[in-house]
């Protein structure tokens, strides 16, 4: 299987004292890499290497997910606080113009980047993710919206059951279970790759994860859509229940001039279904989109110590 490997990384304090974790590979225009919910570089893992060969990728742990450390302000995890940390790698890294690829919850946290930077925001590469509101649209209801309270209150008072239960579940039954229910394409996903998003998603506190949730699903960057004015993919999966092709295909329709691609029988996980269709829309047959020419250009010196090279196995 493939892994996201760095060729450098490193750490950067957020405004409120909270470190950072970011991994780069690659020589070029700088692309960062923004994952969902829960993730910290699975739906990655098959992409990054091939842009990494014409990119400066940069990839980004969340709070609270992956090597990043745990929020020190622990309400600070709203969709606007995201952006605030990728602002903060950014400026640390001394980064200027740059193009995004985002899945899932990604998308709005680039949106909100675009809100703050837009004249540095090159192009934007937003799969499987809409501008907001995730838990009123779930699998086309806002059922998730009505029951996720009384979840978070019960995790609340147990939490120690809830987290014995957390992750639990032996991934195979649940990669068995996902294929029959639809929620993923079981001919094209590697059970392995499943796996791993089950395993490390585990790694992720509950609270932490519902809570953060909770505030995608009261977020919207709908009001910003008519105003942008940069190069934008938005790449919709067929069978996605997570960000239904609806919602994703309004979204693109109130993007001016932004192109539109839906991955066939693929789902929410489309970027490890189908890496190859989207790595070869974004470089071979839309290089433009990302707002540069793909070339390999020299690398600008980090403003930190250079590390060894480091491997990734983390699940997005």
């Amino acid at each position: 299987m493939a892994t996201l490997h760095y060729d450098d990384y490193g750490l950067t304090p957020a405004s409120d004292g909270t470190n950072l974790f970011f991994g780069i590979r690659g020589n070029g225009p700088p692309l960062v890499l923004l994952d969902g919910i829960g993730c910290d570089g699975w739906a990655f893992k098959h992409i990054q290497p091939a842009l990494a060969h014409h990119y400066r990728t940069i990839h980004c742990h969340y709070r609270g997910h992956g090597r990043s450390g745990s929020p020190v302000d622990p309400s600070r995890i709203a969709i606007t606080d995201l952006r605030d940390d990728v602002l903060s790698v950014l400026e640390f890294l001394q980064v200027q113009d740059v193009a995004f690829v985002a899945h899932s919850m990604g998308t709005q946290v680039v949106l909100e980047t675009y809100r703050t930077l837009h004249a540095r925001v090159r192009a934007m590469v937003l799969v499987c993710g809409t501008d907001g509101r995730v838990t009123h649209t779930f699998h086309g209801n806002d059922i998730l919206h009505r029951v996720l309270p009384g979840i978070m209150d019960f995790v609340q008072r147990h939490k120690g059951l809830a987290n014995a239960l957390w992750g639990r579940l032996p991934p195979t039954l649940a990669f068995r279970i996902a294929r029959l229910m639809g929620e993923i394409d079981g001919s094209t996903l590697d059970p392995r790759d499943f796996k791993e998003y089950v395993e490390h998603l585990s790694d992720i506190d509950l609270g932490l994860y519902l809570a953060m949730l909770e505030k995608a699903g009261e977020h919207s960057a709908a009001d910003l859509l008519p105003e942008i004015a940069t190069p934008t993919l938005v790449i919709a999966a067929e069978k996605d229940t997570f960000t239904p092709r609806d919602v994703v295909h309004a979204m693109a329709n109130a993007i001016v001039d932004s192109q539109y691609l839906e991955l066939e029988g693929a789902s929410h996980a489309a970027p490890a279904e189908q890496p190859q269709t989207i790595v070869e829309t974004v470089i071979l047959k839309r290089p433009a989109l990302i707002g540069f020419r793909p070339q390999i250009t020299s690398q600008r010196a980090l403003p930190c110590p250079i590390r060894t090279p480091l491997n990734s196995s983390c699940a997005a």
